[in-house]
C-alpha cells in the first residue's frame, strides 16, 4: 500500500501509475489470500495458526486501504471508524476465545464483508489508474458509495459475529 502513498488521487501532481501498481499488488494479495485459504481446506491443512493470523492479514490489508481513501477524500472517517471497531471487537473475541483454548474461524458474513472490501479497494485503485482526469468525481462517488456499503455489510457481519459469539463474554467473567 505504500505505492498508493507515492501520489494522490486528484492532485496536480497525480501520477496514475502509483494507483495502478498498488491495485495490481493488492490484486495478487488479495488472490494469494483465497488461494491459500483454498488449498489449506482443500488439503485438509487448516490450523488453529492459520484460522488466527489469515483474517488478521485480511484485516491489515484492507484496513491500510482504506485509510489511503479515507487521505483521498473517498471513504468517510465514519466508515472508517466502524470497519476499525468491528475489528477491533472481533478481535477482541477472538482474543477471549483464545485464552480458553478455542479458535473461532471466521463465518461466512465476515467473507463476504471482506470480499466486498476487496472489491471497493481494487475499483477504486484501478478506477483512480484508468480514469482520466475529468472522471474524478465520478471515481469518488462511485467509491464513496461503495465504501458506505462495506460500512453496511461491516456493521451487519460484526453483529452477526458478536451475537454467534456471545458465549465468549460469559465465559470471561
Amino acid at each position: 500500500m505504500v505505492l498508493a502513498g507515492m501520489t494522490r488521487y486528484g492532485a496536480a501532481d497525480y501520477q496514475a501509475g502509483w494507483y495502478l501498481a498498488a491495485g495490481v499488488v493488492f490484486a495478487l494479495a488479495s488472490f494469494t489470500d483465497f488461494l491459500d485459504g483454498y488449498l489449506a481446506r482443500k488439503w485438509k491443512m487448516v490450523t488453529d495458526f492459520g484460522k488466527f493470523a489469515d483474517p488478521l492479514a485480511d484485516k491489515l490489508l484492507t484496513t491500510v486501504a482504506f485509510l489511503y481513501m479515507m487521505r483521498d477524500g473517498v471513504c468517510s472517517l465514519w466508515v472508517v471508524a466502524l470497519i476499525l471497531a468491528r475489528e477491533f471487537a472481533v478481535s477482541g473475541v477472538r482474543m477471549l476465545a483464545a485464552s480458553s483454548n478455542t479458535v473461532i474461524a471466521a463465518n461466512m458474513w465476515g467473507k463476504v464483508k471482506t470480499v466486498l472490501q476487496m472489491l471497493t479497494i481494487l475499483f477504486y485503485f484501478f478506477a483512480a489508474a484508468l480514469a482520466g482526469p475529468t472522471d474524478v468525481m465520478a471515481v469518488s462517488l462511485i467509491s464513496s458509495a461503495l465504501c458506505w456499503l462495506v460500512a453496511l455489510a461491516t456493521v451487519f457481519s460484526g453483529g452477526i459475529y458478536l451475537w454467534q459469539n456471545r458465549a465468549c463474554f460469559m465465559q470471561a467473567k
